[in-house]
Protein backbone atom coordinates (compact mmCIF):
# COMPACT_ATOMS: atom_id res chain seq x y z
CA UNK A 1 0.00 0.00 0.00
CA UNK A 2 1.24 3.49 -0.89
CA UNK A 3 1.80 5.72 2.14
CA UNK A 4 1.07 9.39 1.50
CA UNK A 5 3.07 11.81 3.60
CA UNK A 6 1.58 15.20 4.35
CA UNK A 7 3.55 18.42 4.08
CA UNK A 8 4.28 20.88 6.89
CA UNK A 9 1.52 23.12 5.50
CA UNK A 10 -0.98 20.27 5.58
CA UNK A 11 -0.10 19.44 9.19
CA UNK A 12 -0.51 23.12 10.08
CA UNK A 13 -3.90 23.06 8.37
CA UNK A 14 -4.89 20.27 10.79
CA UNK A 15 -3.91 22.54 13.72
CA UNK A 16 -5.92 25.39 12.17
CA UNK A 17 -8.94 23.10 11.74
CA UNK A 18 -8.63 22.09 15.41
CA UNK A 19 -8.55 25.75 16.46
CA UNK A 20 -11.72 26.39 14.43
CA UNK A 21 -13.35 23.44 16.15
CA UNK A 22 -12.47 25.03 19.48
CA UNK A 23 -13.85 28.42 18.41
CA UNK A 24 -17.15 26.76 17.45
CA UNK A 25 -17.30 25.26 20.94
CA UNK A 26 -16.72 28.61 22.63
CA UNK A 27 -12.99 28.31 23.20
CA UNK A 28 -10.11 30.58 22.24
CA UNK A 29 -8.50 30.44 18.75
CA UNK A 30 -5.55 28.14 19.34
CA UNK A 31 -4.87 24.69 17.90
CA UNK A 32 -1.94 22.28 17.76
CA UNK A 33 -0.95 19.04 16.06
CA UNK A 34 1.91 16.66 16.92
CA UNK A 35 3.44 14.47 14.24
CA UNK A 36 6.01 11.69 14.43
CA UNK A 37 7.56 10.08 11.35
CA UNK A 38 4.95 11.70 9.14
CA UNK A 39 2.03 10.35 11.19
CA UNK A 40 -0.36 12.47 13.23
CA UNK A 41 -0.09 11.48 16.89
CA UNK A 42 -2.47 14.03 18.39
CA UNK A 43 -4.36 17.24 17.68
CA UNK A 44 -5.98 19.51 20.25
CA UNK A 45 -7.40 22.95 20.86
CA UNK A 46 -7.35 25.27 23.82
CA UNK A 47 -9.92 24.42 26.54
CA UNK A 48 -8.92 26.92 29.24
CA UNK A 49 -12.44 28.31 29.63
CA UNK A 50 -14.27 24.99 29.40
CA UNK A 51 -12.00 23.23 31.89
CA UNK A 52 -11.32 26.30 34.05
CA UNK A 53 -7.68 25.23 33.84
CA UNK A 54 -5.32 28.02 32.85
CA UNK A 55 -2.74 25.42 31.71
CA UNK A 56 -5.13 23.77 29.21
CA UNK A 57 -3.50 25.40 26.17
CA UNK A 58 -3.68 23.63 22.81
CA UNK A 59 0.00 22.66 22.91
CA UNK A 60 -0.21 21.29 26.45
CA UNK A 61 -3.34 19.29 25.61
CA UNK A 62 -1.66 17.99 22.46
CA UNK A 63 1.49 16.99 24.38
CA UNK A 64 -0.58 15.21 27.04
CA UNK A 65 -2.45 13.24 24.38
CA UNK A 66 0.75 12.40 22.48
CA UNK A 67 2.40 11.11 25.66
CA UNK A 68 -0.61 8.88 26.35
CA UNK A 69 -0.77 7.69 22.75
CA UNK A 70 2.97 6.90 22.58
CA UNK A 71 3.09 5.72 26.22
CA UNK A 72 6.09 7.90 27.01
CA UNK A 73 7.02 11.38 28.16
CA UNK A 74 9.88 11.44 25.65
CA UNK A 75 8.54 12.92 22.42
CA UNK A 76 11.90 12.86 20.64
CA UNK A 77 11.38 12.74 16.91
CA UNK A 78 8.11 14.65 17.14
CA UNK A 79 7.20 17.95 15.53
CA UNK A 80 4.48 20.24 16.88
CA UNK A 81 2.47 22.55 14.65
CA UNK A 82 0.83 25.41 16.54
CA UNK A 83 -1.45 28.10 15.17
CA UNK A 84 0.33 30.65 17.36
CA UNK A 85 3.82 30.97 18.77
CA UNK A 86 3.81 28.94 21.99
CA UNK A 87 3.75 30.89 25.23
CA UNK A 88 6.67 30.37 27.65
CA UNK A 89 4.77 27.57 29.45
CA UNK A 90 4.09 25.72 26.20
CA UNK A 91 7.60 26.26 24.83
CA UNK A 92 9.00 24.86 28.09
CA UNK A 93 6.71 21.83 27.84
CA UNK A 94 7.95 21.23 24.27
CA UNK A 95 11.53 21.47 25.54
CA UNK A 96 10.93 19.10 28.46
CA UNK A 97 9.10 16.62 26.21
CA UNK A 98 12.12 16.70 23.87
CA UNK A 99 10.02 17.68 20.85
CA UNK A 100 12.42 18.26 17.97
CA UNK A 101 10.76 21.15 16.19
CA UNK A 102 8.05 23.77 16.60
CA UNK A 103 6.29 25.27 13.58
CA UNK A 104 3.94 28.14 14.37
CA UNK A 105 1.71 30.46 12.38
CA UNK A 106 0.89 33.75 14.12
CA UNK A 107 3.40 35.34 16.47
CA UNK A 108 3.08 36.00 20.17
CA UNK A 109 2.72 39.73 19.37
CA UNK A 110 -0.31 38.88 17.23
CA UNK A 111 -1.95 37.13 20.20
CA UNK A 112 -1.23 40.18 22.36
CA UNK A 113 -2.85 42.44 19.73
CA UNK A 114 -5.94 40.20 19.79
CA UNK A 115 -6.26 40.84 23.53
CA UNK A 116 -4.53 37.85 25.08
CA UNK A 117 -2.45 38.24 28.25
CA UNK A 118 0.83 37.28 26.63
CA UNK A 119 4.32 37.55 28.05
CA UNK A 120 6.36 39.10 25.27
CA UNK A 121 9.08 36.46 25.29
CA UNK A 122 9.66 34.91 21.89
CA UNK A 123 10.46 31.25 21.37
CA UNK A 124 13.72 32.30 19.75
CA UNK A 125 14.67 34.23 22.89
CA UNK A 126 13.74 31.30 25.14
CA UNK A 127 15.64 28.88 22.90
CA UNK A 128 18.80 31.00 22.94
CA UNK A 129 18.82 31.90 26.61
CA UNK A 130 17.66 28.50 27.79
CA UNK A 131 20.03 26.66 25.45
CA UNK A 132 17.13 24.56 24.20
CA UNK A 133 17.52 21.93 21.49
CA UNK A 134 14.06 22.67 20.02
CA UNK A 135 14.20 24.06 16.47
CA UNK A 136 11.71 26.89 15.90
CA UNK A 137 10.19 28.04 12.61
CA UNK A 138 7.58 30.79 12.63
CA UNK A 139 5.22 32.17 10.05
CA UNK A 140 3.93 28.90 8.59
CA UNK A 141 0.45 29.73 7.22
CA UNK A 142 0.58 32.96 9.19
CA UNK A 143 -2.31 34.64 7.36
CA UNK A 144 -4.59 31.66 7.94
CA UNK A 145 -3.57 31.60 11.59
CA UNK A 146 -4.25 35.33 11.96
CA UNK A 147 -7.74 34.76 10.54
CA UNK A 148 -8.47 32.60 13.58
CA UNK A 149 -8.16 35.67 15.81
CA UNK A 150 -10.62 37.55 13.59
CA UNK A 151 -13.09 34.64 13.62
CA UNK A 152 -12.84 34.43 17.40
CA UNK A 153 -13.25 38.17 17.87
CA UNK A 154 -16.33 38.20 15.62
CA UNK A 155 -17.95 35.38 17.60
CA UNK A 156 -17.00 37.04 20.86
CA UNK A 157 -18.47 40.38 19.77
CA UNK A 158 -21.76 38.58 19.11
CA UNK A 159 -21.87 37.41 22.74
CA UNK A 160 -21.10 33.85 21.65
CA UNK A 161 -19.51 33.17 25.01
Amino acid sequence: MLKILLSDKEFMQLAIAKAREGIKKGQTPFGACIVKKGQVVSCAYNVVWKSQDITAHAEINCIRRACRELKTIDLSGCVIYSTCEPCPMCFSACHWAKINKIFFGAGIRDAKKAGFNEMMISNTHMKQHGKSHVAVTGGLLKEESLCLFEEWLQKRDKKFY
